[in-house]
């Protein structure tokens, strides 16, 4: 009993809880703690099926998500970095892609191939990184030969011995190769170049483009491999050949059949932009085009098979999470079959005067972190005090009332305004400078208060 306790113990620290998910994302991400929740659980009920057994665990289907809330306050921010903790095949996509005016533009089920194509990249980078140090001993086999020829094949029907004296040479060449001794001395290697494939195109609409890759990627896998002669410094030429060596010892199906797997059941597409293919009652024009795309994607998120390059991908256990706006428009606007697709919805609020100024100091990634280190290459140390950072806080919040509201990325705008003169001449400024309110107020206090002009400069 208490070997598995032990033995759930290890599979369950494997992967993030719900709550070291959430925790991750307040690294990055202000507030909108419920969708953080949903997307955290959501992503922790993937690990969880992994993990069960018997035949139960195909009829358990993921519970899809929309995320709704105006421009800029993290929707694609929680979809990006959650691309990070997922250690799953991730894509993003936004819905407009797959609709044009009057027509549809990119086939929907492109979004399914993309994924797996992700999937067998992730998996082909960790078995590579599994066979790296056996790959740079063969790559230092390698160059070893070239630094000291090897005998000619010896006659099998006769007993030849290697002389000491041959082996010792290639041992203190084999020390010196690991001590960087020989980093810089030029060795001609043999390098592979593929054939060029002819080049073809294909027009049309939909997924046409797709089988023009895989026109020329038939053509490009069947033409041979051409040798063409380098020079190159030793240590270069073992990074090459080493590379060389990890693709050998991969096996590509292995690889395939973990990536369909993976992207079968651990898969996760975020759709950006959903509110775009969403009616809004009429029948004629663009939103014919918008509801066509609905149906076409209703397959895909509630289950189907997709043929790949790589063999057919079934979707019924791929998690989907959309987004959007919905600014004029609202969930109830997209056709009934494909809201019942996403049974959790989470209502993302607007961002306050306090959120922009958690924002402008919290985050690993904050604004102001990364003016620090800009103005750091240039030998300027750069310093905001309490007040000015309220001050930015304020005007940015303020601008969104009286403008438009595009949420955080208006901290981009004025910050970028505040700190021109200052990132312009930088390098003969000098070497310290601070930021104050009363400095925000000369730079920006002006363009706020006359709102004609801060809709063109903010």
């Amino acid at each position: 009993m208490e070997e598995r306790a032990s033995m759930i113990s290890v599979k369950y620290d494997a992967f993030p809880t719900p709550e070291e998910i959430v925790a991750r994302l307040d690294n990055y991400i202000i507030g909108q703690s419920e969708a953080k929740k949903a997307v955290a659980i959501a992503l922790r009920n993937r690990w969880r099926r992994q993990r069960v057994e018997g035949k139960i665990k195909e009829e358990i289907y993921p519970n899809n998500i929309i995320l709704i809330g105006p421009t800029g306050v993290g929707k694609t921010e929680i979809a990006r970095r959650l691309a990070g903790l997922a250690r799953a095949p991730f894509i993003k996509v936004e819905a407009s892609r797959f609709t044009e005016v009057g027509y549809v533009g990119r086939d929907v089920e492109s979004m399914v191939r993309d994924l797996v194509e992700i999937s067998v990249n992730i998996v082909r980078q960790e078995k590579t990184e599994s066979v790296q140090d056996k790959a740079k001993l063969y790559a230092e086999e390698r160059v070893l030969d070239i630094l000291i020829p090897p005998l000619p094949r010896p006659d099998p029907n006769k007993v030849v011995t290697v002389p000491e004296k041959t082996l010792d040479t290639r041992e203190k060449m084999r020390a010196m190769l690991h001590a960087g001794k020989l980093d810089e001395r030029v060795v001609e290697i043999e390098v592979s170049r593929q054939g060029f494939a002819p080049i073809i195109e294909i027009f049309g609409q939909g997924g046409i483009e797709e089988l023009g890759m895989a026109v020329e990627e038939a053509f490009g896998s069947r033409l041979p491999k051409r040798k063409k002669k380098r020079k190159m410094p030793v240590s270069e030429a073992i990074k090459y050949l080493q590379s060389e060596e990890a693709e050998k010892l991969i096996d590509m199906d292995e690889v395939i059949n973990e990536a369909r797997l993976r992207a079968e059941n651990s898969g996760i597409i975020f759709v950006d932009e959903i509110d775009k293919i969403a009616g809004g009652g009429t029948t004629a024009g663009p939103d014919v085009s918008r509801e066509g795309v609905q149906r076409d994607l209703l397959p895909i998120v509630e289950g189907s098979n997709v043929m790949t390059k790589y063999g057919m991908i079934k979707t019924n256990h791929v998690l989907f999470i959309a987004a959007g706006a919905f600014h004029n428009k609202k969930p109830s606007d997209l056709i009934p079959e494909l809201q019942g697709r996403f049974p959790i919805r989470v209502e993302l609020s607007a961002l306050s005067e306090d959120d922009f100024r958690r924002i402008l100091v919290e985050p690993e990634n904050s604004l102001i972190k990364q003016y620090i280190a800009l103005l750091a290459s240039d030998g300027v140390e750069l310093e905001f005090s309490e007040d000015a950072i309220d001050t930015i806080a304020q005007i940015a919040s303020k601008v969104n009332e009286t403008t438009e509201n595009i949420g955080a990325r208006r901290l981009h705008t004025v910050m970028t305004k505040l700190l021109e003169d200052l990132l312009y001449n930088a390098p003969a400024t000098a070497k310290k400078a601070k930021i104050t309110r009363v400095y925000v107020d000369e730079k920006l206090g002006e363009i706020v208060r006359n709102v004609d002009v801060s809709r063109y400069i903010l």
